[in-house]
């Protein structure tokens, strides 16, 4: 692993970062998302600051994330069954 340090923008501040050079890309899209998020909900909601924006930007990612970790909870557990069941079948029939 090689670390690369990068300075982003994120709501017109400049942040300096180290990173593994493997994370550039996504970090520089994620710097991107949230501040096209940001411009969008500008557009669209009154606020008194960024960091009213910014908070709600903070929100729905963090929803999107547990609900997506609920998914993958489900999915881990019907997988799990699946296996068992199938395991179960196998020690049967030896």
């Amino acid at each position: 692993m090689r670390e690369l340090t990068i300075n982003i923008i994120v709501a017109d501040r400049s942040y300096r970062l180290t990173i593994d050079r493997e994370e550039e890309e996504m970090v520089r899209k994620a710097a991107e998302t949230i501040n096209n998020k940001l411009k969008g909900f500008a557009r669209n909601y009154s606020f008194k600051d960024k960091q009213d924006l910014l908070a709600m930007i903070a929100l729905q990612y963090t929803t999107e994330a547990l609900q997506l970790k609920e998914q993958h909870d489900f999915v881990a557990h019907k997988i799990e069954q699946r296996l068992s069941s199938l395991d179960n079948l196998l020690s049967d029939h030896q």
